[in-house]
């Protein structure tokens, strides 16, 4: 824990910090609209797909929908870096804020099971997947699995401000 503090304590001494946390006024809206643009498109996407999985819209194919994958990556790398701005801003608001914490486990519980989707191979097993069909068991799993986790990341990162108290 120790790191994380000089870790925080330096990055609160930068130039990135000094901007989002007010030096450009506009920095931390427009991160905010950034950031909620990249949610949706990550968790639309993913969250389409892990439906369909599950067997809702059965008369989508799978294959159409998984090539979408790219943008909810770019959705990802969107909030990775507005995230980063905004824990810039104010580092010990964070770190000691118990929302943030579990919001980042949720976030790494989600990337380990994309990593189980694409080691076990379950997604050229739903390539094949057409309309009316079901996906096999794993990446039914795999989709539940992934519901639960961005919705809670997206629960406790709206929580931020209401629980802790760095806010």
């Amino acid at each position: 824990m120790h790191y994380v503090q000089v870790v925080a304590a330096w990055l609160k001494t930068t130039r990135v910090s000094w901007a989002v946390a007010g030096g450009i006024p506009w920095l931390w809206p427009l991160g905010e609209i950034l950031h909620f643009i990249g949610l949706s498109m990550l968790v639309g996407i993913a969250g389409v797909l892990d439906l369909r999985m599950l067997g809702v819209a059965k008369g989508l194919p799978l294959a159409p929908l998984q090539r979408l994958i790219p943008f909810a990556v770019a959705g990802f790398l969107i909030n990775m870096v507005t995230g980063f701005l905004f824990f810039a801003g104010d580092p010990f608001q964070y770190i000691h804020n118990y929302a943030f914490g579990l919001k980042m486990l949720f976030i790494a519980l989600a990337g380990v099971n994309v990593f189980v989707f694409y080691v076990l191979g379950l997604s050229r097993r739903i390539e094949a997947v057409g309309p009316g069909q079901d996906a096999p068991l794993g990446a039914k799993v795999t989709a539940a699995v992934s519901l639960f986790l961005w919705v809670g990341v997206m629960f406790w990162g709206r929580m931020l401000p209401f629980l802790g108290t760095a806010f």
